[in-house]
């Protein structure tokens, strides 16, 4: 395991620990809040189609984790699609991703702040 990476422990049992590094909690945010409608992508993120071909390390761009005794606070940047309400689109974002972080890791989520960095003219739904 890279020793770089910043890791968090998510478990302690009588078969051993389980650690998570930031970086894949930020990926598990990354993903959550581009499965929401009106998301176009993540801000300085790759496309989705991408993904499978360079790998995921790129799905981390746009999101900013930081987990301090086991509170997660979540930043992420997105491109939104013109006619969605950049209010309504927020909010699913913030449930979503604060839903599947800890469905996914156990840690509480405390805080999912939202950006909006543009808006994609060419992703009319």
């Amino acid at each position: 395991m890279a020793e770089d990476r910043k890791t968090f422990k998510i478990k302690d049992g009588h078969l051993g620990e389980v650690k998570i590094a930031d970086e894949v909690v930020a990926i598990i945010a990354g993903l959550a809040a581009t499965e929401v409608e009106g998301v176009s992508s993540m801000a300085g993120n790759i496309t989705n189609e991408l993904v499978s071909k360079l790998g995921m390390k790129n799905l981390s761009k746009g999101v900013r984790v930081e987990v301090l005794s086991g509170i997660v606070n979540v930043d992420v940047a997105l491109n939104i699609a013109y006619g969605y309400s950049i209010p309504e689109v927020s909010a699913k974002v913030q449930e979503r991703v604060k839903s599947a972080i800890e469905n996914m890791t156990g840690l509480e989520v405390s805080i999912v702040n939202v950006r909006i960095a543009t808006v994609d003219m060419g992703n009319n739904k």
